[in-house]
């Protein structure tokens, strides 16, 4: 392992070095970087290469630029529907960032060699076709069947592809497990990274990932032969992408290519160089680039990312000690950070906690014969020491102290695209930038406005809060989640949970091509809404996003299409929701600023037409009948609050029309007599005949039992208020059969499962009084818990044989 390794020819120890050299890395290794920098202190370079997509070389030096704050990541994505990404993260202990930040600093040509990202992203379409076509080829000759599904065929390529997948881990394992490590990640620590000999850590991992590439080659080509291929386009390229900076002038012993370990081997200009026209028969699809903050999460392998670390935080506090020239102080900055971490949630340990847990953590990596603990070692001493024993006491410390929760970014001025620049402008001012946190943030808007400042901007700051987060939410960035609480709809208040990841900042990224601006591109995403909308549900919802996205001209759009597609409305279900929105329209839009007389005749228009469907609607069966109830209680609620507007009188002649009929729904019959009820429309003597001629034993059970479950549905104090009622239900019951009592009580009991413990307690006592008995003798043995015997009956009604119901 003490070989110079440089390509082209196999030199000794002590032979000049007159070739490129080629440092191997891992992608998120600080010993990596940290022997890098060294490595271009000595040699001095003119040119450093680095593995990633060409096309970006242009943002390099924007990468190093002041106000710059890893973790960040290059995206290229296409800019064309369906968008495909692709991502290019770096960390501050990232190699690659680090040798951006020298060839800067020493004012050094850099730049990107690998494919670039158009034809990477072209070429990840066509190696998902390749697998799924080489599969159908592989039925085919087998005659196992004549024709494969779609989704058959992406299944059992996934399948092979995670076959092949835990074969190379169980090889990492294997190696870990000879070594005696409990995880190959832990192996990789202790026999790399803790390795700061000079040149140790770039010999180790050249002639480590050769044999490891040799070793796996063969299952490679075997069960993922689009891989291979594609790696040896890539390593094609790159040396050709080497061999025209050799060509530029560069001297040989000047050039160095920082590549990912796996292709360090591979990059001999012995090997044959991607040709012009294989360059030139390269697949291409228009991309676009920008530069994106990222995440210690979206870095760790616990997102899912194959090349990144478990303990992102932990490497950076790795990286800081490396920086000072002593790796010894890391066991003990751990743990200060744990400890200050569990001090946040107001548990404290002592100093010689810490210093145990460092003397255990070193104790750990001698019978390892390691120089350093590992991050499981740290981990497995706070376990111990500072957890005594159990990991659930520590666990939110750990994951901030190995994971962590910072994310990077970017000045104003640096590469991005023209929304996102418009993001950021909008959170400074509306001074939610705090608000960006991988950690979720609750966020309370009051859209009154502020009398007790000065200025507009401040008086109605969070009315324009509001707007940009319904914004977001049209856009479907989820940086901005909405809290759907009881007054959801019809409050100044709004709740909202703000939580910034790496997935809205590309989801904003991807709104570009709807618009250049977060309003743009909300207006784009309603209109072509609007365009396909069918419905007048779904027009009214349009008008409520127009108007809390504040886009007046779209608002009125949609107030035109609900009037076209009102004239021909017949769902009595939409036309209650459609209602219910312009209701809420009406009653709140002054707090949003905008002018809402036009919708009145709208909303006059809906309710007049839901009135006049209110009967039919109701012939429904029971399965229909829920919704009908529902879109019933949402036109009294409109009648009740605009009852200056639209034609109550009407709306209380068409409940009584279906309370008294006996060929509609008996759930939605109950349900508009509730109504009246609760309006004091009906009087007790009318109750009464009502409830005798609905609950006599002539009337079936189940349509008895029906129309006192919608009756129970609304305002249950007006229904305990009224002795008579449920004395003429104690009548009902009393005069019916066994069979039909039996059939009775599995309705009934429907009815009564939605009422609280405090209103059954009302009801026993009522029935006291009507049995003539003491009343809290009757709560008392009806609120009692249930005998065996009395659980086997209900469990017999479970299986009650309904008949031709």
């Amino acid at each position: 392992m003490s070989a110079d390794h440089t390509i082209g020819r196999t030199p000794t120890g002590s032979e000049q070095n007159e070739d490129f050299h080629v440092f191997g890395i891992r992608h998120l290794s600080p010993a990596g970087a940290h022997h890098l920098l060294s490595f271009l202190d000595t040699i001095q370079p003119t040119a450093i290469l680095v593995e990633g997509p060409s096309d970006a070389s242009g943002v390099i030096a924007q990468l190093t630029s002041r106000g710059v704050v890893p973790p960040i990541a290059i995206l290229a994505y296409t800019d064309q529907l369906p968008i495909r990404t692709l991502l290019y993260p770096l960390a501050e202990y990232s190699p690659e960032y680090q040798a951006f930040v020298w060839a800067n600093r020493h004012g050094v040509h850099t730049e990107f060699i690998d494919l670039p990202s158009e034809t990477a992203l072209a070429l990840h379409e066509q190696r998902r076709a390749w697998r799924t076509n080489s599969l159908l080829a592989e039925d085919e000759q087998e005659d196992q069947q004549d024709e494969l599904e779609a989704g058959q065929s992406a299944a059992a390529v996934e399948n092979g592809l995670q076959a092949y997948l835990r074969k190379q881990n169980e090889r990492y394992e294997h190696i870990a497990e000879l070594a005696g490590e409990p995880s190959y990640d832990a192996y990789w620590e202790r026999h790399f990274e803790h390795n700061l000999q000079k040149d140790a850590y770039r010999h180790a991992v050249y002639e480590f990932s050769a044999q490891m590439r040799e070793l796996s080659e063969l299952d490679e080509r075997e069960h993922d032969a689009a891989e291979t291929a594609y790696n040896e386009i890539r390593e094609a390229y790159m040396r050709r992408r080497i061999q025209e900076v050799l060509q530029a002038g560069h001297a040989p012993n000047k050039v160095v290519v920082v590549t990912g370990a796996h292709h360090a081997s591979a990059l001999d200009l012995r090997f044959p160089v991607m040709t012009d026209k294989q360059h030139a028969s390269l697949p291409k699809v228009p991309t676009k680039l920008t530069l994106m903050p990222y995440s210690f999460y979206k870095l760790s392998t616990h997102s899912g990312y194959g090349a990144g670390n478990q303990a992102p935080a932990y490497f950076t506090l790795f990286w800081e000690c490396l920086q000072k020239g002593d790796l010894s102080q890391l066991p003990s900055l751990y743990f200060s950070h744990v400890a200050a971490r569990l001090r946040e949630q107001g548990n404290f340990r002592s100093t010689a906690a810490l210093i145990e847990a460092v003397r255990l953590a070193e104790a750990l990596a001698s019978l390892q014969g390691g120089s350093q603990p590992t991050w499981q070692d740290l981990r497995d001493a706070a376990v111990v020491c500072l957890g005594y024993g159990e990991l659930s006491t520590i666990a939110d410390a750990l994951a901030r102290t190995d994971v962590g929760t910072a994310i990077g970014s970017l000045p104003e001025g640096v590469s991005q695209t023209p929304i996102q620049d418009d993001m950021n402008r909008e959170l400074k001012r509306l001074k939610l930038e705090k608000y960006k946190s991988t950690v979720a943030v609750t966020l309370q808007l009051d859209l009154r406005e502020n009398r007790r400042v000065q200025s507009e901007e401040a008086a109605f700051i969070d009315l324009k809060r509001s707007v940009l987060l319904h914004r977001l939410e049209l856009l479907g960035i989820n940086f901005a989640r909405k809290q759907r609480v009881n007054q959801e709809a019809a409050s100044w208040a709004e709740h909202w949970v703000l939580q910034w990841t790496p997935e809205a900042e590309i989801q904003v990224v991807e709104s570009t091509l709807k618009g250049e601006t977060i309003e743009l591109a909300a207006a784009f995403v309603l209109n072509e809404r609007l365009e396909s909308c069918v419905d007048i549900a779904e027009s009214s919802k349009l008008i409520r996003l127009a108007c809390d996205c504040g886009i007046p001209k779209l608002m009125e759009q949609a107030r035109n299409t609900l009037q076209e597609l009102a004239v021909d409305a017949g769902n009595f279900n939409q036309i209650a929701s459609s209602a219910y929105d312009l209701s809420v329209l009406i009653q709140y839009g002054s707090l949003r600023k905008i002018e809402t007389d036009s919708l009145i005749p709208l909303l006059q228009q809906l309710f007049l037409r839901g009135a006049l469907l209110l009967s039919d609607a109701a012939n429904c069966n029971d399965d229909a009948s829920k919704g009908v109830v529902d879109a019933i209680q949402t036109l009294h609620g409109v009648a009740q609050e605009h009852f200056e507007i639209v034609d109550d009188g009407l709306w209380l002649q068409k409940l009584h029309e279906l309370s008294s009929r006996d060929d509609r729904n008996a759930k939605c019959s109950g349900f508009a007599f509730a109504i009246l009820l609760e309006r004091n429309e009906v009087s007790e003597e009318q109750s009464a005949q009502e409830v005798s001629r609905r609950l006599s034993p002539g009337i079936p059970t189940d349509l008895g039992a029906g129309w006192f479950e919608g009756l129970s549905m609304r305002n249950r104090y007006a229904l305990l208020s009224r002795l008579s009622l449920w004395r003429q239900l104690d009548n009902y019951m009393e005069s019916l059969e066994e069979e039909q009592f039996h059939r009775s009580l599995v309705f009934l009991r429907r009815a009564f499962g939605s009422f609280e413990p405090r209103e059954k307690a009302a009801i026993a006592e009522m029935m006291g009084d009507i049995w003539g008995v003491d009343t809290d003798q009757t709560g008392e043995m009806l609120q009692r818990p249930l005998s065996e015997e009395e659980k086997g009956k209900l469990d017999e009604l479970n299986d009650f044989d309904f008949g031709d119901l």
